[in-house]
């Protein structure tokens, strides 16, 4: 059943958008040391050492000091979907730290923790067995005096280097952080370097059109229908079909002078 429209006097809106058939989705279990990009003037490490697919981009980022799961597609609309807080999409990590995290450091986790940007949102936090997932190369700095713990954290916003900063902020700071899941995608049994295709979920084929909304586009400049505007921030639109209104709080004395 093709989507319901709803028609004004400009154009056609579609309720639901579609992300096209034609979507490419790809897994890959990023190694350690690895740049989550696709060049590098320093000749470091990057996903182009694994990825030869033209056309793809990640999205989202990690680490170049953290493992895992990192989502490339060639749909900008998904891509914007996956990576954009205001989607709150859960990540998982596993999270090896120095200490023993008792009850108290796990509520803190899971109630949020204030860092100088700010109280982070509540998460989900527990005490997991250590994963087979290998050794890393190279190999942890332990310290032979103190233990270490895996914890499992899976948070809905995703400030930078925000696990590391948590887990510092209760007193375990991170050794090793491992990006499992983000949203209905997972890791699985894919080894350090691998990649393979995935599917789009069934419900992500139809999204409300407000969420699929892109930077460009709620950015994109007003026209006035059969008038070709040109203008971009600095020009204006003259004509007598396209008059500008004014913004309160932007005009007179009360207008603040524009950023370089």
């Amino acid at each position: 059943m093709p989507p319901i429209e709803l028609e004004n006097s400009y154009r056609i809106i579609p309720l639901f958008a579609k992300y096209s058939s034609m979507s490419m989705i790809l897994l890959l279990n990023k190694p350690f040391d690895v740049l989550c990009q696709f060049t590098d003037v320093d000749n470091r490490r990057t996903l182009a050492d694994f990825i030869d697919i033209p056309g793809v981009y990640p999205a989202g980022r990690l680490d170049r000091d953290s493992e895992g799961l990192v989502i490339l597609t060639d749909d900008g609309g998904l891509q914007h979907r996956i990576s954009h807080p205001r989607h709150k999409l859960a990540k998982t990590y596993w999270v090896q730290v120095e200490g023993e995290p008792d009850r108290h450091a796990l509520e803190q986790l899971s109630r949020g923790v204030p860092l100088k940007d700010g109280m982070t949102a509540p998460a989900q936090a527990r005490l997991i067995a250590e994963p087979d997932i290998g050794a890393r190369m190279p190999p942890v700095r332990y310290r032979a005096s103190i233990p270490t713990r895996w914890l499992e954290l899976t948070l809905h916003e995703g400030r930078n280097r925000q696990v590391r900063r948590m887990t510092a902020a209760v007193g375990h700071p991170t050794l090793r952080l491992l990006r499992i899941r983000i949203g209905p995608w997972s890791l699985d049994d894919l080894a350090p370097g691998q990649w393979r295709e995935a599917q789009i979920p069934d419900e992500w084929r139809k999204i409300p059109h407000h969420e699929q909304e892109t930077q460009a586009r709620r950015h994109r400049p007003h026209h006035t229908p059969g008038h070709k505007a040109s203008h971009y921030k600095t020009s204006r639109c003259k004509t007598s079909r396209c008059k500008e209104s004014p913004t309160p709080g932007r005009s007179g004395k009360n207008r603040r002078p524009a950023r370089d």
